[in-house]
């Protein structure tokens, strides 16, 4: 979706978007020079309006919680990675290792 659609959706103005962008709370893909955004940029522009109004987090703590919503989204992939290698190895490697791990 384009910065306008973005903009009605989450009811905000352009400048505020454009802030956004710049402290890479959003980070939208390039397209012929213009801004491209994803259903998953909606989703962080809800909760950054969430974390600034009701919440009311200041500029600092929304950095802090769009870098740790972004690790622990990296950290996902990367689980998943292990998961799919770990299904690849015989079921007694993969018995081996899961005894190892503590779920709780």
């Amino acid at each position: 979706m384009k910065d306008t659609e973005l903009c009605a959706y989450l009811q905000i103005e352009v400048r505020v978007l454009d802030l956004w962008v710049q402290q890479r709370w959003l980070v939208p893909e390039e397209r012929g020079g213009m801004r491209e955004f994803h259903n998953a940029d909606l989703a962080r522009g809800r909760l950054i309006l969430d974390l600034i109004g009701p919440m009311g987090v200041n500029e600092d703590g929304v950095d802090v919680a769009m870098n740790l919503l972004d690790q622990v989204h990296a950290l996902r992939g990367k689980l998943a990675e292990l998961v799919a290698a770990l299904r690849e190895e015989e079921l007694e490697v993969q018995k081996r290792i899961l005894s190892r791990i503590d779920f709780e």
